[in-house]
């Protein structure tokens, strides 16, 4: 699943082709995602003027100067600029048609993402309960240390409850927990304040580090420019139980965790 760093991508790629460009119209092949896409989504956005492209965690907002469309990439969906008339492939299921003869593509073949339409984005059901950006300034060690206190939930999933901070998915979870070298397992209460800390810090690098490489290559994420991620190649852990650390040569080990795969160090992560 396309996580922070993808969407940020895709954010920069799209965003310069997309601000102060107005819309012709919405060419909708298949409504059918996770939530239907509008019924009236092009007289909405038709003839309207791009104003912003923003994130707001894994949501792209694209503010028009009557109201937002939030999109959603899901699990294999992506978008980008292709020129209008471009011959559709299959699982092509939204254009954007703009003045400048490009036409920003939503693709999604399991169809799990979304396009919804909104006048007040940051108040919609999706967004309003999110907790901070991690690479903003409300993000810090102190609040990861202050909600953690009494939790017995193993601090992986701590980290990536949207709740606690947006954007830290189960790839960049499992990176800075190693590069903080805490163990994923250990309860979110059991870890002290410095070094939360140490993983706040670690939360930020790896995903600055992640965006500068366009994310990473997995699946069928691409960027808005249609180019793939290159993160994938510094990976440390993730989707590489059994292997050896890079650090100490141990054999990394693999278990499960909320459901999701976690690769951890017993050596390098206490």
């Amino acid at each position: 699943m396309p996580e922070l760093p993808e969407v940020e991508t895709t954010r920069r790629g799209i965003a310069p082709h997309l601000v102060g460009q107005r819309v012709e119209r919405v060419v909708v092949r298949e409504r059918r995602l996770r939530w239907p896409i509008p019924e009236d989504l092009d007289v909405r956005l038709s003839g309207q003027r791009i104003e912003a492209v923003e994130r707001r965690a894994k949501y792209l907002l694209i503010r028009a100067e009557a109201g937002t469309l939030i999109g959603h990439l899901g699990m294999s969906g992506s978008l980008r600029l292709v020129e209008a008339g471009l011959p559709v492939a299959r699982h092509e299921h939204v254009d954007i048609l703009l003045e400048s003869g490009m036409a920003l593509r939503y693709t999604d073949p399991r169809r799990f993402g979304a396009l919804l339409w909104s006048l007040d984005p940051l108040a919609h059901e999706l967004l309003r309960r999110l907790g901070p950006e991690p690479l903003g300034e409300d993000f810090d060690g102190e609040r990861l240390y202050r909600l953690s206190r009494g939790k017995s939930l193993a601090v992986k999933p701590f980290i990536m409850d949207n709740a606690v901070v947006v954007g830290v998915g189960n790839i960049y979870a499992s990176e800075a927990l190693f590069a903080a070298g805490i163990d994923p397992r250990r309860a979110a209460g059991s870890v002290s304040r410095a070094r939360y800390e140490r993983l706040a810090g670690e939360i930020r690098r790896i995903l600055a580090e992640a965006i500068e490489c366009g994310g990473t290559t997995l699946r069928d994420f691409v960027g808005g420019d249609g180019k793939p991620g290159y993160f994938q190649q510094t990976l440390l852990v993730y989707g590489r139980g059994g292997e050896f650390c890079k650090v100490c040569g141990a054999t990394l080990h693999e278990v499960r965790l909320g459901q999701r795969a976690s690769v951890y160090c017993g050596r390098c992560q206490r």
